[in-house]
């Protein structure tokens, strides 16, 4: 029976790993679609930020309360899933417990502190729920979240706390268990949590308990993995990507815009045609249509959305109820990777399917609205830029298919003509004074 149990445990585990790894290869893929950019440079500011913006959540401090809960949930995600190492290798090994006898009273010690996360984050994830479904707080309710976003927050929080409560469960019948002397559940000392919640299983027999123990152990550790398979397709997938995004992120002064070595070179030759090379190409193509112009650092970006919708909260065009949501734009830029990847997979490359970014996903109204105020970009918590998207998109519009509000065509041929954007000549600028 037990050497069933190893090969079923084995086989639950590689399938789990394997199709893990398949997606993820997907997603990477899907990033790598992306222009190339070098992000290479200042590796010591950049670890910096992966150890301030990712492990330390800094961003997160503004509002200390709220940090310091979702603190709680990280760390407990990180930290209790160190535990997993040791359920993996029980399973393979048929062993329970494999690191009690070697760690003594570390181990003790270990499994306490591991507790007290499990019920903070127990604690904090019942908080976020009602913070999510009963306060309504207005970030949570916008209209980008509705259908699947809303749902896949909740699920992910109600899932968290299966888990955790598996775990407690868990351990309660086996310190139950360990007091009668069983021979299969080594002494390892008192546990607070699951000690109190020993009391309600003390008056069930040994095979009853051993029955719920290995339940709980199955269904956490099976649990696990599919919540692992379950990340690639969540916004959750930030816990993961928001490592890289850190590291990768932009030093630039915050609100620095990118220039188009193309256009200041069509520019420059247009005024000065002897500096132009005789084999000079036109751009192929100005701003981003589709994904495949953006960066596939933009695109990284929009894997490593939380959808937590601190940067609409702080965008003042949203604010003014205004359709640009910089958070849907991010979230627009995932779905259509998502659909791109799906058109790869069926046929084997890209086939165009008559889509685009553009016009398909975010409208022109929204790109319109953004006044490029950068506080959407100095909001996120992990370094994303839904800005540089925009600006791409805008270019695009403007530059490629001539798209612009006549107000803007004014200033736009002021400042070619008049190099101001008002209808003044040079000679007259002064006027005003008189």
């Amino acid at each position: 029976m037990q050497y069933i149990q190893q090969i079923l445990f084995v086989a639950l585990s590689a399938v789990s790993i394997w199709l893990f790894a398949k997606k993820i290869g997907e997603i990477r893929r899907n990033i790598l679609l992306g222009k190339d950019e070098n992000f290479n440079d200042h590796a010591s500011l950049r670890w910096k930020n992966l150890l301030l913006l990712a492990f330390g959540q800094k961003k997160m401090f503004s509002n200390p309360l709220v940090a310091i809960m979702h603190f709680i949930i990280y760390a407990g995600f990180l930290i209790i899933n160190l535990e997993v190492l040791e359920i993996v290798l029980d399973g393979i090994l048929g062993k329970h417990r494999l690191f009690a006898a070697p760690l003594g009273s570390l181990y003790n010690w270990l499994i306490n502190a591991f507790e007290f996360l499990a019920a903070g984050v127990i604690l904090v994830c019942v908080i976020f729920l009602s913070r999510r479904n009963i306060i309504k707080l207005k970030r949570f309710i916008n209209k980008d979240l509705n259908g699947w976003p809303r749902s896949d927050a909740n699920y992910i929080l109600i899932t968290e706390i299966v888990l955790m409560s598996l775990f407690l469960t868990m351990n309660a019948t086996d310190l139950v268990l360990q007091e009668r002397g069983n021979s299969h559940y080594p002494v390892t000392g008192q546990f607070y949590f699951s000690g109190l919640l020993s009391g309600l299983f003390t008056g069930l027999s040994d095979g009853t308990l051993v029955a719920i123990e290995r339940t709980c152990w199955w269904l956490h550790i099976a649990g696990i993995f599919a919540f692992l398979n379950y990340l690639p397709y969540s916004k959750h997938l930030h816990i993961m990507l928001a490592f890289p995004n850190a590291y990768y992120a932009r030093l630039d002064v915050q609100g620095k815009m990118k220039n188009m070595p193309s256009v200041q070179n069509e520019v420059l030759y247009a005024m000065q045609p002897e500096l132009a090379p005789a084999d000079a190409a036109p751009p192929a193509r100005f701003g981003a249509k589709d994904i495949f112009d953006l960066s596939w650092k933009n695109l990284l970006d929009a894997y490593s959305c939380t959808e937590c919708g601190r940067c609409t909260d702080a965008c003042p065009a949203n604010t003014t109820g205004k359709l640009l949501s910089p958070r849907k734009i991010m979230m627009a830029t995932r779905d259509r990777m998502e659909e791109v990847g799906k058109n790869i997979n069926a046929n084997k490359q890209f086939t165009d399917d008559g889509k685009s970014l553009l016009h398909d996903y975010i409208s022109v109204e929204e790109l319109r609205a953004c006044t490029t105020c950068n506080a959407c970009v100095e909001e996120c918590p992990v370094s994303i830029s839904p800005l540089e998207i925009i600006l791409e998109l805008r270019r695009s519009l403007i530059m490629e298919e001539s798209n612009a509000p006549q107000e803007w065509n004014g200033m736009f041929s002021n400042t070619e003509n008049n190099f101001a954007p008002w209808k003044f000549s040079p000679d007259e600028r002064d006027k005003w004074s008189v």
